[in-house]
C-alpha cells in the first residue's frame, strides 16, 4: 500500500511544476490572460518543450562524447548523425 503516498507525492510535485510554469509565464507576460485550454497548450506545454529541449541537448552531448554520434557544424544549425563506422545496434 505504499503506492498511494508515492502517488500523492508525485501529484504534489506535478502541481508545483504547473504552479511554477504559470507564475513564470506571468513574470514574462504580466498582462496575460487565457482560457484553461490556452494555458494548458501555450503556457504549460511551452515550458515542457523547453525542458525536453534541454534534456535532448544533454543526451546529444553524451552520445557525441561517447563516440556514437558526430556533430557537424556549430551552433543552433549543427547536425547530428551516426559516427562513421557505427551502427545503431552498437549503441
Amino acid at each position: 500500500m505504499q503506492r498511494k503516498p508515492r502517488l500523492k507525492q508525485e501529484s504534489r510535485l506535478r502541481e508545483q511544476e504547473i504552479t511554477e510554469a504559470i507564475l513564470e509565464y506571468f513574470a514574462e507576460h504580466p498582462n496575460a490572460s487565457d482560457t484553461l485550454e490556452g494555458i494548458a497548450e501555450w503556457w504549460i506545454m511551452r515550458r515542457q518543450v523547453r525542458f525536453e529541449v534541454e534534456l535532448l541537448a544533454k543526451v546529444l552531448r553524451q552520445m557525441t562524447g561517447s563516440g556514437l554520434l558526430e556533430k557537424v557544424g556549430k551552433g543552433d544549425q549543427a547536425l547530428y548523425q551516426l559516427k562513421s563506422g557505427k551502427g545503431v545496434k552498437e549503441a
